[in-house]
């Protein structure tokens, strides 16, 4: 794994796009404060920009740095899920304006996958992850599901954890707003 650590980190430091495994399926990632590649992502899924992504963190601790006001029950949701869980936060900042949703809002999910925490820890940023297929396509349970043109599209293909069959779910996602307003956006 760490030989794929650090040509995932070089690809996305020279503002790549790359194709990896995350604690929920595959995603297409990419450096969250550069707009160029986001937008290369946009394209390859074939999604318009006004349908925003999500970004991976390692930690909660770093949640202040990309989230202006930060309600506390955020805290209490990333401790208590069981399963991978995206929160969708008001008063998003500090990343490519392109990630951030007309309203001002970033979903934003701590990875507890070994591959994309430990990336996400030697980037020191946060990896943006979105689904890799092409938007309106079905999302793909596994790497052998994922179509020929993501493949060809991205910058690199990391080769860890593609043998694995087991079918991988999305995550849930709950959005947080202004007064503590939770909703469930998908459980």
């Amino acid at each position: 794994m760490e030989e794929e650590l650090k040509k995932a980190y070089e690809i996305i430091r020279q503002g790549g796009i790359i194709l990896y495994p995350t604690d929920t399926i595959w995603g297409i990632g990419c450096d969250a404060a550069n707009a160029e590649a986001i937008q290369r992502i946009y394209d390859l899924k074939q999604r318009p920009d006004t349908r925003s992504m999500l970004v991976l963190i390692d930690s909660p601790e770093y949640l202040p740095h990309y989230v202006s006001e930060l309600p506390e029950i955020a805290f209490d949701l990333i401790e208590l899920s069981v399963k991978p869980l995206t929160i969708i936060y008001p008063g998003a900042q500090n990343v490519a304006p392109n990630l951030i949703a007309q309203d001002g809002s970033l979903g934003i999910r701590v990875t507890r996958e070994a591959f994309s925490r430990q990336l996400c820890q030697r980037m020191k940023k946060p990896l943006v992850s979105t689904s890799a297929n092409i938007s309106g396509h079905p999302a793909p349970a596994n790497f052998s599901e994922i179509e020929e043109e993501i493949l060809r599209g991205v910058d690199y293909v990391v080769d860890y954890r593609q043998h694995e069959k087991q079918k991988s779910q999305a995550s849930s996602i709950i959005q947080l707003g202004e007064g503590g307003i939770v909703k469930v956006i998908r459980e």
